[in-house]
């Protein structure tokens, strides 16, 4: 799952109230790389008969963000594709005629980056149906159970180059809860990153900051030589959301 922001939340959930500094004002961002414009422009959201307060928010929120805006003006499925594309610009993991496994692949913004980086396969697995993509094998199951993993090992034909975990649990509104719930999907990707990736091949995975991931941090240390937490700006500020960064595995 690209990114859980674009998800409506769960209404029976206690919402977390951001403050803004200037509610009125929100930056838009148009265009790419150094020829981005930054203007700036806000949408008030009214609360409908059948919108709860909360929805109303997140909904404000995604009418003003502007990497929603300029992941729909060109083509991308999700926020979460600028996400990725900084990584690699900063970290080089995503190589032309690579094989790639996206873990949690809905919406699709991950799989889509790694075709026009030109890997060469790439396999996605999610809970969620996702609607097809040129160049990518899709999955719909539970990534935790072993028939799923066959299949996904079966359509990759090899060890992949790398494999990317975007996947989150759910959030029920309470931070350590939902960090537990996510650490516990990274964990089995970790495990199974570190079974099959191939070598000098590159993982990385979402987690949430809460401080719980010692022991997969450990493991991670033990099987690559360069493991480090990264933050993309693309991720919201407000958003306690890291990416774990594990990259040339040694065997």
């Amino acid at each position: 799952m690209n990114d859980i922001s674009d998800i409506p939340p769960n209404p029976d959930a206690k919402p977390k109230v951001v403050g803004e500094q200037n509610p009125k004002r929100r930056r838009i961002i148009t265009g790419e790389g150094a020829k981005a414009h930054v203007h700036e422009k806000f949408e008030r959201v009214k609360t409908a008969r059948k919108r709860s307060p909360q929805s109303a928010r997140w909904l404000e929120r995604q009418l003003n963000d502007p990497y929603v805006k300029l992941a729909k003006a060109e083509g991308w499925r999700s926020r979460a594709a600028y996400k990725l594309l900084e990584l690699n610009e900063a970290h080089h993991f995503l190589k032309k005629g690579a094989i790639v496994l996206d873990l949690g692949v809905a919406p699709g913004s991950w799989a889509q980056v790694a075709v026009k980086k030109g890997a060469a396969r790439i396999v996605g697995v999610d809970l969620l149906p996702v609607s097809p993509i040129e160049g990518v094998i899709l999955v719909e199951g539970d990534f935790m159970e072993e028939s799923i993993q066959a299949q996904l090992l079966a359509h990759l034909g090899s060890k992949p180059n790398l494999i990317m975990s975007d996947m989150a649990a759910n959030t029920v509104g309470h931070k350590q809860t939902d960090h537990i719930r996510t650490i516990n999907l990274a964990q089995m990707a970790t495990d199974f990153a570190i079974g099959h990736l191939d070598k000098g091949g590159t993982f990385i995975a979402k987690v949430f900051q809460g401080g719980s991931e010692g022991q997969m941090l450990t493991r991670l240390k033990q099987n690559f030589k360069t493991v480090k937490h990264v933050k993309p700006k693309a991720s919201r500020s407000d958003s306690v959301e890291l990416y774990l960064l594990a990259m040339g595995k040694k065997s």
